[in-house]
């Protein structure tokens, strides 16, 4: 069975469409087409549900899809350990990653360069729900993400426990202001704030300090990005609710103070998710020593 057809069923499922796969594959639409044919004469078992136009994969064709990816993925692991005895580590690690865990990565992706200078990085920012998908698909060979629920099946590397801070303009002067006291969760009443949109985890764990203090937050901005948020905090003059690792990376904004928020009643650790099924590609196992050694709860 030639690897390629295999390509061919994976691109097709993705697209959604013979033409539109077909382009992403390099090759005319009747070659993909004739390929597809030529896998399920080979398998004999339909695969795809024909009409007018693509309708989805069979029973059959769903399991082969299953097949084809995890077949993929471990021939990419063997070119990539191939290739490491014979050069050093190199190929790409490919991350998803929650959006407020993306100033944290940098603390791992860092000690895996200098000790691996021909290694590539693929960071894709995306929701915890996605990075389980992607990882079902083999499209990304770890996420970083809160260690909750709807991870049955897969393996978690605690990382860290993500902490808040209420970021709000200084009310004194530079020339006299003094450290900033810890705020209280209900500190944040009546502040305009910008914070996360509303189908981000972070977003619905503030919201529940917030509720549990008898606060109703007043958000005046919402968006969907670390840098949208540190964008509208001093133009607008408004507060904020951030994880601290974000302080690690972008710190303080001009004019703003940092004001330590109570731990959450139920805090969700942020850590690596990974395949439930292994062997480890090679650059996971580096990831993972990367992990052991760097102790980002005390880093941050």
């Amino acid at each position: 069975m030639l690897l390629r057809r295999l390509e061919y069923l994976i691109a097709l499922e993705r697209e959604g469409h013979f033409g539109r796969a077909a382009e992403s594959c390099h090759l005319s639409q009747s070659a993909l087409s004739s390929a597809i044919k030529k896998l399920e004469a080979e398998l004999g078992v339909p695969i795809v549900r024909r009409g007018q136009r693509y309708e989805g994969l069979t029973p059959e064709g769903l399991e082969v899809l299953a097949w084809a990816r995890r077949t993929l993925a471990e021939q990419a692991a063997l070119a990539q350990r191939l290739s490491a005895l014979q050069s050093g580590l190199t190929g790409t690690l490919r991350l998803g990653v929650i959006p407020t865990a993306l100033p944290a990565v940098s603390r791992l992706t860092a000690p895996l360069r200098e000790s691996h200078p021909d290694l590539r990085f693929e960071i894709r920012s995306m929701s915890a729900r996605r990075i389980v998908a992607e990882l079902d698909a083999f499209s990304i060979d770890a996420g970083m993400t809160y260690l909750g629920d709807g991870l049955a099946g897969l393996r978690t590397v605690p990382l860290y426990e993500e902490r808040y801070l209420l970021l709000a303009p200084r009310r004194d002067s530079p020339a006299e202001a003094v450290p900033a006291a810890p705020a209280t969760w209900a500190d944040v009443a009546g502040a305009p704030l910008c914070l996360l949109t509303g189908e981000m985890q972070n977003r619905r764990i503030i919201e529940a300090e917030l509720a549990a203090a008898g606060v109703s937050p007043h958000v005046v901005v919402e968006t969907d990005s670390v840098s949208g948020v540190y964008d509208h905090l001093a133009p607008l003059g408004l507060a904020s609710i951030v994880p601290h690792a974000w302080l690690a990376s972008h710190g303080l904004p001009d004019g703003y103070d940092a004001r330590p928020l109570p731990r959450a009643a139920d805090p969700s650790p942020v850590g690596l998710v990974l395949s439930g099924s292994g062997p480890d590609p090679l650059v996971v196992q580096a990831l993972l020593g990367v992990a052991r050694d760097q102790d980002l709860a005390r880093t941050l």
